[in-house]
């Protein structure tokens, strides 16, 4: 029986065996854990057809409501509703509608980035790669190495 060429299958077999390699090497490697972020924030915007814009430290964010009030800065303290969850789709935490209020330079370095970029009462999406999210360290229900992402509405700046 001959099999016939799927261009579809190939492709995603490629992109999982490219995975597996990644995934199998060494992860004390900070630039190769970048690359291996970098194609896994790749694949999921891509996947979720996403217009994202990457702010050159390797997070990505999308803004889906612009907001009309301020920006945040790193001594402001912020009021946000969110969800965060990992690329698979698994929810580790998410806040209720009225959101959590905390000063923004003592969370993660992706929300210290990626926050101030939306005003008051805007919404969106932080795509957080690993070395600016737990890193190495696993926490709760993320694993080690783990690409982050946040759907977030930024409710106030104080």
């Amino acid at each position: 029986m001959i099999k016939s060429f799927n261009a579809a299958n190939s492709i995603r077999s490629i992109i999982l065996f490219s995975f597996l390699v990644f995934y199998s090497c060494k992860k004390n490697d900070p630039k190769l854990q970048a690359k291996t972020d970098e194609q896994i924030i790749s694949s999921y915007i891509a996947s979720n057809k996403l217009v994202a814009k990457a702010t050159g430290s390797g997070l990505y964010y999308v803004i889906s409501s612009q907001g009309i009030g301020p920006n945040p800065v790193q001594s402001s303290t912020v009021t946000v509703s969110y969800k965060g969850y990992l690329t698979n789709g698994s929810v580790f935490d998410q806040s209720n509608s009225s959101g959590i209020s905390f000063s923004l330079n003592s969370v993660i370095k992706g929300w210290q980035e990626g926050i101030p970029l939306f005003k008051q009462g805007g919404k969106g999406k932080l795509i957080i790669p690993s070395a600016l999210a737990y890193g190495s360290q696993s926490v709760g229900g993320i694993p080690a190495n783990s690409v982050l992402i946040f759907d977030i509405e930024l409710i106030a700046v104080r």
